[in-house]
């Protein structure tokens, strides 16, 4: 646990529909909502065809980031959440966005991916109903995808997220607010067909009860509420009045439904569309809605970090022991790090529990890619982590560990660094050099201790110094740091050892 705790923490979510932000008073490792923060942005209208988010949304969003920023902006790091989805995990100039972004609100900002998501969405989700409830199958539409979970108490344990959403689909079938009979019934079937593939995961004798959790979904309970189409939370009986009312409509300002905020209207429809498909589909009779969704489950996250319960550590683990890594050897890697780290002067923005934190998961994970291969096994590790599903991992997190893992033998390739985000760019290098210079000290795999040794990172150049005539009676790890220090010069690095 931190040794000062956050007063104030908050979560921000930059949705494909709507910018969302949550901030709680922490007392007594209690949460009190003070604000909650809703601004419709339509992020997910501003791509073009080839996923390029047009410059009039993105100054829309940082419009409202700003807004935001100016409420979250001098939090402590840290204690602030932020989480872009869909459109920025799909967004071609994302990176660019993201810098921007950033600067507005005065925090780091994160994109996960659809499943990290779905995680999240179910966490919120749980903690806003409380006790357990039987299995839980929750639904959450967002502007550009589509989160389904099946779960119980707090745990998650089927997730999957549909590339489909109130804004894409009324993008597709109700361009312009127009509306018909056909594209309604053109536009519930392309939602069928992308849930068809996971009918038998969520059918009906899956799960005790189905919960709503989504602007979306609200809309809809309380207008089938109001209309008097449904009295207990959303129906199919219900569903199947307010698909019939949108056929009859030619456009989304004849739809005339109590209580909808105009600025959801463009958006409704396709909304709709994907909750009818998915009773349908899933047989689902009946639906409540739930007040918790991604900000919450946000809080609740943060809440694990900031009290030494960060899901990640977890995750490291779980993924050490299903690759069969040899565990012993990577606590030796990380006694390593530990014992360079002190020796090195940090003066980077990033703090040194962050900086050990990744390095202590590089070495857990390192030779997950020996499960398949042990020729080139640094690079079906890196692979692993940058493509798979790291639940508390946001893309940023797995990308930079990747990075760590891929670079941390043979070759030392200064481009794999390029693309990493400020000021990571400039550091991972040196943590991968760290890295590198624990993996080859304990290459031989010994219990027995390293002797005392000293360590300095100047710039470019990297001095080691051994006690006197270790190195001659330790031919081996002589010859590893020979071949370390031509690694390393074509890097750019010098490695000077003695």
């Amino acid at each position: 646990m931190p040794k000062t705790l956050p007063e104030v923490v908050a979560a921000v979510d930059l949705g494909s529909n709507s910018f969302h932000m949550i901030v709680c008073s922490l007392k007594d490792g209690k949460l009190q909502i003070q604000d909650r923060i809703r601004e419709m942005v339509r992020l997910a209208s501003g791509l073009d065809k080839n996923n390029t988010l047009d410059s009039e949304t993105q100054a829309r969003a940082l419009a409202c980031l700003e807004k935001f920023g100016q409420r979250v902006r001098n939090f402590p790091p840290g204690s602030v959440r932020a989480v872009g989805t869909n459109t920025l995990r799909i967004a071609t100039n994302a990176q660019e966005f993201l810098s921007k972004a950033e600067q507005a609100l005065n925090h780091p900002i994160d994109i996960i991916s659809g499943i990290e998501e779905a995680r999240l969405i179910y966490l919120g989700v749980a903690y806003s109903l409380g006790g357990n409830g039987g299995t839980r199958l929750v639904m959450d539409i967002g502007g550009g995808s589509t989160e389904y979970i099946l779960g119980s108490g707090n745990a998650p344990h089927e997730k999957e997220s549909l590339h489909m959403g109130c804004v894409t689909l009324s993008n597709l079938f109700f361009k312009n607010g127009k509306l018909s009979k056909n594209a309604f019934a053109q536009a519930v079937l392309f939602a069928e067909q992308q849930l068809e593939p996971f009918q038998q995961t969520f059918r009906r004798n899956k799960w005790d009860k189905a919960i709503g959790a989504s602007g979306t979904l609200r809309a809809i309970d309380k207008v089938l509420k109001l209309k008097n189409w449904s009295k207990d939370g959303i129906t199919l009986e219900g569903l199947e009045q307010l698909a019939a009312h949108i056929g009859r409509c030619n456009h989304v300002d004849d739809l005339k439904l109590p209580d909808l905020n105009p600025d959801r209207l463009p958006v409704f429809p396709g909304g709709v569309a994907i909750v009818y498909a998915t009773f349908k589909i899933l047989g689902i009779d009946q639906m409540i809605v739930s007040d918790g969704a991604l900000r919450e489950g946000l809080i609740q996250d943060l809440m694990g970090r900031i009290f030494d319960h960060d899901i990640r550590a977890a995750t490291v683990h779980n993924w050490a022991e299903r690759f069969h890594t040899d565990q012993p050897h990577a606590a030796r890697v990380k006694q390593t790090i530990a014992y360079m780290l002190p020796q090195l002067s940090n003066t980077t923005p990033i703090d040194n529990d962050t900086i050990t934190q990744y390095l202590d998961w590089a070495a857990d994970l390192h030779e997950i890619g020996r499960d398949i291969a042990h020729s080139g096994y640094h690079k079906h590790s890196a692979y692993i982590i940058e493509n798979g599903d790291l639940a508390g991992f946001s893309r940023q997190d797995q990308i930079l560990l990747a990075t760590l893992v891929r670079t941390h033998r043979r070759k030392f390739v200064r481009s794999l660094f390029a693309n990493l985000p400020a000021p990571w760019t400039e550091l991972t290098p040196y943590l991968s050099i760290i890295l590198r210079l624990a993996v080859l000290l304990r290459r031989n795999r010994f219990d027995a201790d390293l002797p005392e040794f000293r360590i300095a990172i100047e710039k470019s150049k990297i001095r080691l110094t051994f006690p006197k005539n270790w190195l001659d009676e330790s031919p081996l790890t002589h010859a590893d740091l020979l071949q370390e220090a031509d690694y390393l010069k074509q890097g750019g690095f010098k490695l000077d050892f003695s």
